[in-house]
């Protein structure tokens, strides 16, 4: 194989390598987690939306974010984002997920009372 030849070869190994993992984060409509839990389950993802909900307890709360497809229930361990901000979420996909102390204090639609939530890992307001 020539010099030349292997070069190029090695720089669109790289390209694919870069687009494959940034497919792995790449933004998702709410609908596609909640339709298909499984498959986004214990998975990062990104998503975006508007905060219709929010409850916090000390750094600790969860809230509700929706967009034009749906609503997830996001659980944050670094502060709440306000009602009506909207935001850019990353985290990673849990079902089962036990609540707590939000549990019993909360009317919580049928997504979340299942346990399926977003653990985030970093918010963005925009």
């Amino acid at each position: 194989m020539t010099k030349q030849l292997s070069t190029r070869l090695l720089a669109f190994a790289f390209l694919a390598l870069g687009v494959f993992s940034l497919a792995g984060c790449a933004g998702r409509s709410i609908d596609r987690i909640v339709a298909d839990p499984t498959r986004y389950g214990d998975k990062e993802v990104k998503v975006s939306g508007r905060v219709a909900d929010s409850y916090s307890l000390m750094d600790r709360g969860i809230y509700r974010l929706e967009d034009k497809t749906g609503e997830l229930w996001v659980v944050s361990s670094r502060g709440v984002p306000r009602s009506g901000e909207r935001v850019d979420v990353k985290g990673t996909v849990r079902q089962g997920f036990n609540l707590g102390i939000f549990g019993g204090r909360i009317p919580l639609p049928s997504t979340i009372a299942d346990g399926l939530v977003l653990v985030e890992s970093s918010h963005d307001v925009r």
